[in-house]
C-alpha cells in the first residue's frame, strides 16, 4: 500500500501535542501545532495567576490553562514520567536543574523543552493562536479556524486533526445540597497555587487524589483546621489524621447552609469558610463541531475506539490523553505512534462497523461491572494491557518490566507513605539501574 503524507493539525502544545508532532513529522507528515497560550507545555507552564471564578464555572471567567501549585512534584519517578524514545534523566552538571528521583514541575517543563528543541518542534508551533472551530468539510478534510491573540481569525484546510488539549482545565465539582445559600467561598483546586490564602482559616477539602493530599497537609500548615471529605471513608467516619493536630477525616458532606455550616454523613457539623473543591476535571471541546456524533456524556468521550478513534471521522480525527490514571507520558508516545501510523496507511484500523461494535462491547462491559460512566476513560486497572495492545499495533517493544514494577511501587508508596514516598526510594535502586541500562540502549537506535 502506498504510504501517504497528510497535512495535520495538532490542537495543543502540552506533552501530548508535542510528542504527537513528533511522532506525526517521523511519519513523514507535515503538521502545525496550534498553541493559545506564548510558550509550550501546557499544563506543566506553572503561572500564579489564577482565574476571576475562583470555583471555575462562570463561562466569561479568564481562562488559565495550568492547574500547576507552586509546591508540586511529581508522583512518578522520571524514569516511568518520560517519553521513551527521550527518557527523562538527570541533566548532570547543570545548577538549574532538579535532579531529584520524583522533581518539581519546573524540571518536567525543562524537559518538555529539552524535547521540543532537540525534536525541532518549535519551528512548527503556532503560538497564541486559539483554535475556535474545528469542522468537517467536503473530501473528508476539516476546516481549522483560528484566533490570535490580536483578534485575527485564520481559516485553514487539513486532511487530519489530532486533537491534544488536555483535560485539566474545565473543572468538576461536588454537588452538594443547599450550597446556592452557603455563604463562605469556594475554590476549585485548578486555581490552588500556595496555602497562604488559608491562613487561620476553617476549610474544608473535597477529594482523595494525590494533589488532595498534598494540599490537604500544605494547607493545614497554615489553616485553623483542615476538614478532608472523601468517599473512600466509611459513612460514620470521623478521626484526626495521625501526625496532625488540626486535620481531620470524614466521609462526604451531607448538605450545607445559610449560617455558614456544613453537614457530613458522619453526622459531624463544620462552620467552615473555604470549600476546596480537588474533584477533578470535565473534557472540554468547545470548538470540535461533529454534528452530535462526537459527544461528552457525563465525562464520557464518545464513541471513541480504544480512546483515541471516533469511527464514523477515523482516521482524519484522533484524540491523544483520553485515559486517567496511568504514567501519561509514555502512554501519549504509543498513541501518537499509532495514529501517525495510520494516517500514512503504514498501519490499518478495521471497519467502522467492527470499531463501533468494540466501543459498545466495552461500555456494556463497564455497566456490566457496575463502573460509573464518568470513570469510562479510566484506565487503572489495566494500563499496561492497553498500552502493549497499542505498542503491539504500532510494532513496538511493549512495556519494560521494571516500568511496570517502578509504576506500581509508586502507586503503593504513595498510598502506605503519602508524606514521604518521593523521598525514600532506595529499596527500588536495582529498577532503576533497569531503567538506565535500557536508556543507553534507545540512546543507540
Amino acid at each position: 500500500m502506498q504510504l501517504l503524507s497528510r497535512h495535520v493539525a495538532v490542537i495543543g502544545a502540552g506533552a501530548s501535542g508535542l510528542v504527537a508532532a513528533r511522532e506525526l513529522r517521523r511519519e513523514g507528515h507535515t503538521v502545525v501545532v496550534f498553541e493559545r497560550g506564548d510558550q509550550i507545555g501546557g499544563t506543566w507552564m506553572y503561572t500564579p495567576e489564577v482565574e476571576s471564578d475562583p470555583i471555575g464555572l462562570h463561562p466569561n471567567r479568564n481562562i488559565v490553562h495550568s492547574s500547576m501549585y507552586r509546591s508540586l512534584r511529581t508522583n512518578l519517578p522520571r524514569e516511568v514520567m518520560g517519553f521513551r524514545d527521550y527518557p527523562f534523566v538527570v541533566k548532570e552538571g547543570d545548577k538549574d536543574r532538579d535532579p531529584r528521583r520524583f522533581p518539581g514541575h519546573r524540571e518536567v517543563l525543562k524537559y518538555l523543552n529539552d524535547y521540543a528543541t532537540e525534536f525541532g518542534i518549535y519551528e512548527v508551533v503556532r503560538f497564541e493562536s486559539e483554535v475556535v472551530f474545528v469542522g468537517l468539510v467536503e473530501g473528508g478534510k476539516w476546516k481549522v479556524k483560528s484566533k490570535s491573540k490580536r483578534g485575527e481569525v485564520l481559516e485553514e484546510v487539513y486532511d487530519a486533526v489530532v486533537v491534544c488539549n488536555g483535560h485539566h482545565t474545565e473543572p468538576r465539582v461536588a454537588q452538594i445540597p443547599g450550597i446556592n445559600t452557603w455563604k463562605g467561598k469556594q475554590i476549585h483546586s485548578h486555581n490552588y497555587r500556595t496555602p497562604e490564602p488559608f491562613r487561620d482559616q476553617v476549610v474544608i477539602l473535597i477529594g482523595s487524589g494525590t494533589s488532595a493530599v498534598d494540599m490537604s497537609r500544605e494547607i493545614a500548615g497554615v489553616a485553623k483546621e483542615v476538614h478532608i471529605a472523601s468517599r473512600s471513608v466509611a459513612d460514620e467516619t470521623i478521626e484526626k489524621h495521625p501526625g496532625y493536630d488540626n486535620l481531620w477525616l470524614h466521609s462526604m458532606i451531607k448538605s450545607a447552609h445559610e449560617d455558614g455550616s456544613v453537614v457530613f454523613q458522619d453526622g459531624s457539623v463544620i462552620l467552615a469558610d473555604i470549600i476546596l473543591h480537588c474533584t477533578g476535571y470535565n473534557y472540554h471541546f468547545p470548538f470540535l463541531e461533529t454534528n452530535g456524533i462526537v459527544t461528552v456524556d457525563d465525562n464520557r468521550v464518545g464513541p471513541l475506539y480504544k480512546h483515541v478513534f471516533p469511527p464514523v471521522f477515523a482516521p482524519s480525527l484522533s484524540f491523544v490523553g483520553i485515559p486517567w490514571k496511568v504514567a501519561l507520558f509514555f502512554m501519549f508516545e504509543l498513541q501518537s505512534k499509532w495514529i501517525a501510523g495510520i494516517l500514512s496507511n503504514r498501519m490499518v484500523l478495521p471497519s467502522q462497523e467492527y470499531m463501533m461494535e468494540d466501543v459498545k462491547a466495552f461500555y456494556s462491559s463497564l455497566k456490566a461491572s457496575d463502573t460509573p460512566k464518568r470513570y469510562t476513560h479510566n484506565i487503572a486497572d489495566y494500563q499496561y494491557g492497553y498500552e502493549d495492545w497499542v505498542a503491539t499495533e504500532c510494532g513496538c517493544p511493549v512495556s519494560e518490566e521494571w516500568r511496570k514494577k517502578m509504576y506500581f511501587a509508586a502507586i503503593e508508596n504513595l498510598l502506605t507513605k503519602p508524606e514521604t514516598f518521593r523521598d525514600e526510594w532506595g529499596e527500588y535502586d536495582h529498577l532503576v539501574l533497569q531503567a538506565q541500562e535500557d536508556f543507553k540502549k534507545y540512546a543507540l537506535n
